[in-house]
């Protein structure tokens, strides 16, 4: 009830001042080996194609971090177009499944709900917030609410919008991701997770930036070394498999479960 009433006193607060200017002081390239910036609110964007790459990001950043435990909601029709969550990719971007709780619900008032609830947990590292097309309901004010939440819990929460356009929000930083093609191992054996990453937005830095990395589960960090001189390709759609089985995702599931 305390943290309540002091989120709305807040809200009044900003209703007259306008929003908080606490941005990300760090180098513009620190979340490569440390993530985003915890204690506020992060949007990353793929389309529809690059959905598993942008959902791996988003779940690499979380480990980069070193934020979990982490919570994944996500509305009943994420779940029909993107699959269930594939535990065995989760696990081999280095993600600890005991450390992950999905929330199931129903709409998108539902996810904002529930989005509300969960940032307000202290004992909670990351909140992560899945949707897929324009998703209407998560818009500036939205945002705010989630933004306010954030710093004053200290939870890091990831918008991870798939198939959907950047509309004005209240993130302290916004991120398109696209696949890399992945550099083969030894013996042509599949190679680590590639992503290419734009940086749209970053509150109190410069924006336009943009990187090709490699994730490193062993050091939890993205690489971008392997790119260094520039002859990886795009290939949309490639990446880790953190979603599958779409056919399956038609039955019923528990409102609420644990991986693993």
């Amino acid at each position: 009830m305390n943290e309540s009433l002091a989120l709305i006193a807040r809200l009044k607060r900003i209703a007259t001042t306008g929003m908080p200017t606490q941005g990300d002081a760090r180098a513009d390239d620190a979340w490569l080996t440390q993530g985003m910036a915890k204690g506020q609110l992060h949007e990353v964007f793929a389309s529809v194609d690059d959905s598993a790459s942008g959902a791996g990001f988003a779940v690499a950043s979380v480990l980069a971090a070193r934020a979990a435990p982490m919570m994944w909601l996500r509305t009943e029709a994420s779940e029909r177009q993107g699959g269930r969550l594939h535990a065995t990719g989760l696990v081999e971007m280095g993600l600890d499944v005991t450390s992950l709780v999905l929330g199931l619900v129903e709409d998108e008032a539902d996810l904002l709900r529930a989005a509300a609830d969960a940032a307000r947990c202290h004992g909670l590292g990351t909140l992560l917030i899945e949707s897929w097309g324009r998703a209407p309901k998560i818009d500036l004010t939205a945002t705010r609410r989630l933004m306010l939440a954030a710093e004053a819990s200290g939870v890091t929460i990831l918008s991870l919008r798939i198939g959907a356009e950047p509309v004005p929000s209240a993130a302290a930083s916004r991120w398109q991701v696209a696949a890399c093609r992945s550099r083969p191992l030894e013996a042509d054996a599949p190679g680590k997770p590639a992503f290419d990453i734009e940086l749209l937005r970053r509150r109190g830095g410069q924006a336009g930036l943009r990187w090709r990395v490699e994730w490193d589960r062993d050091a939890y960090i993205f690489d971008q070394t392997a790119f260094a001189s520039g002859d990886s390709a795009a290939l949309p759609g490639a990446g880790i498999p953190v979603a599958a089985d779409r056919t399956a995702a038609d039955d019923a599931a528990a409102s609420v479960r644990r991986t693993g």
